[in-house]
């Protein structure tokens, strides 16, 4: 590990309530960026991809690489932030994603978009994964609970209020808007940040960059990525599989022996060492599953197994919303008052399993009071679980780490709940594949009643599109409810044993006590504690020290 050296030009007291929040505001304006980002053109793209010319290819472009650059970048923005000046790279990240939303909007092809759209999610990245690095700077583990469940809270608003805003712009003001409006929540976050975080100047004494590992994680989860994302056209077994997987299996390799041999590794492998780290990093792979999976098949069942539009459908996603706000909020507010987090996160990794169970048992006419019950529970065990793994990771890991660590697990919980959204679409489609041949007869019945309209639903159907239900008669349309509606709930199984997973995860945590130190002061305190020990060594006494307040111990956990 690098050696890191203080400079204390910075202030060196604790920034008051009211600096930690009006830059807390800065870093949740930050966070609302990248997530809603992501999310804002879900119910837009059918109109914005055929204005610009392009295809379906384009279509699942201008999705994957957002997800794909904010991926690959989140790590990378951790690493840097254990590196260099950690405001600096906020205010870089911020403006890398206001130049990219901006050139977004002002797309004139499919091409230019999918170009910008890859530069949003490299700044988008970076808003993620330092946003929560900040707050460890300036919030102790004890007091950072409260703070957290914000964070939870502006994700889930973000997530669900993202598809409706994009909507209602373009429906009003034009789809531009839906990049448009990340430029003036970009710029009023830059200068919230510019003029209130208050922050140690923390830096390595010699910087040193794993370009090496850098290029070999992003050919591993760049590979992965677009093969996730299309592989329901590639199909599982054909060379494309073969040659993505075979390549993103080999730069894995190789970049775990580049990391082993790297002097400053871009994650470095002794973290998953601190089985605080590694239990929390396999609990966050399945609460993205949880997170991911919900975000697009709850739409889907909304859609094409109750005949709901895109907006009621958004609107009935929010119980989900709501679920992992309140959860999420009170939750951080409990382990700030009591200092204990095992119990709520337990609680919460419980919630998950019965949540994502229930919803494994969706039919076409299950009540919307039942589906929005199954949806609450699911959001508030995932409020209450997946940003207070952050802070458990952080309270473990050796300051220097705080960043890479953040990141790490971020970046785990993303890809592997990308991955295991990929899993559930390929069952959905065999499942309803399936059933579709099963009830052929059934299907083909309704459609000899329905003529020539009839016979366009059927090559509908034989094409493999997602039907329309809420525009089909409904002797057909119930049918295809029912179909759709079982072969979501099938998917939603596979959420099962990887919420279990979680669960046991989280039972095994060690149960440490919150610091009531932040990071700053915990590297002021780690790096005294070396200056004495240099001392002891050359005068053979121990000099006298009165130690700040909380404990100075950083080291990773037994």
């Amino acid at each position: 590990m690098s050696a890191q050296s203080t400079d204390t030009q910075a202030t060196a007291a604790r920034m008051s309530r009211r600096q930690v929040l009006e830059a807390l505001s800065g870093l949740l304006l930050a966070m609302f960026c990248s997530m809603v980002s992501t999310t804002v053109v879900g119910t837009s793209l059918p109109i914005i991809v055929p204005e610009l010319g392009g295809t379906q290819t384009s279509y699942t472009w201008v999705v994957t690489i957002t997800l794909l650059t904010t991926a690959i970048s989140t790590p990378i923005w951790g690493k840097l932030a254990d590196l260099v000046n950690r405001k600096t790279l906020m205010l870089i990240a911020l403006a890398v994603f206001v130049l990219a939303s901006a050139g977004a909007g002002m797309s004139t092809s499919a091409e230019m978009l999918i170009t910008f759209r890859a530069f949003q999610g490299l700044g988008g990245g970076g808003l993620a994964a330092l946003s929560q690095v900040l707050m460890a700077d300036i919030i102790s583990p004890r007091e950072r609970g409260k703070y957290m469940g914000l964070f939870s809270g502006v994700m889930a608003v973000a997530t669900v209020g993202g598809p409706l805003l994009g909507g209602i712009m373009t429906d009003t003001i034009g789809w531009r808007w839906n990049f448009y409006v990340g430029v003036p929540l970009g710029i009023i976050a830059f200068v919230v940040l510019l003029r209130t975080l208050r922050i140690d100047h923390v830096r390595a004494a010699k910087v040193r960059i794993d370009y090496a590992g850098i290029v070999l994680l992003s050919v591993a989860a760049g590979l992965l990525l677009v093969w996730i994302s299309n592989v329901s056209d590639y199909g599982w077994i054909s060379w494309e599989t073969l040659s993505m997987v075979g390549g993103a299996i080999i730069s894995a390799v190789a970049f775990v022996l580049v990391e082993l041999r790297a002097s400053e590794p871009l994650i470095p492998l002794t973290l998953f060492a601190n089985r605080t780290f590694t239990l929390s990093v396999l609990a966050s792979i399945s609460i993205g599953v949880a997170m991911f999976g919900t975000a697009v098949y709850l739409g889907q069942y909304m859609q094409i197994s109750r005949g709901y539009g895109p907006t009621q459908a958004g609107l009935l996603t929010i119980p989900m919303a709501v679920g992992m706000f309140v959860a999420s909020t009170a939750a951080g507010q409990l382990i700030t008052r009591f200092g204990r987090w095992k119990s709520y996160l337990v609680v919460g990794a419980v919630l998950m399993v019965a949540g994502t169970t229930m919803l494994s048992t969706l039919r076409f006419d299950t009540s919307l009071w039942l589906v929005g019950t199954y949806m609450l529970l699911l959001g508030a065990g995932t409020g209450m679980t997946m940003q207070n793994l952050v802070l458990v990771v952080q309270n473990t890991t050796r300051p220097q780490e705080i960043g890479v660590a953040s990141s790490g697990v971020n970046f785990f919980r993303t890809v592997g709940g990308t991955t295991g959204v990929a899993v559930m679409g390929s069952v959905l489609a065999s499942s309803m594949s399936q059933q579709l041949a099963d009830r052929a007869q059934d299907v083909m019945a309704a459609v000899a009643t329905l003529g020539d309209e009839g016979q366009r639903i059927l090559a509908e159907l034989q094409s493999g599109a997602l039907p329309v239900t809420r525009d089909m008669p409904a002797a057909i349309a119930v049918i295809i409810e029912d179909v759709s509606a079982q072969a979501i709930s099938h998917a939603f199984l596979i959420g099962v044993p990887l919420a279990v997973l979680s669960l046991v995860a989280i039972v095994f945590l060690p149960n440490k006590p919150l610091t009531s130190q932040n990071n700053v002061e915990r590297m002021r305190a780690q790096h005294l504690e070396g200056e004495l020990a240099v001392a002891t060594a050359e005068t053979g006494s121990v000099p006298v020290h009165v130690a700040d307040d909380g404990p100075t111990s950083s080291g990773p956990s037994r």
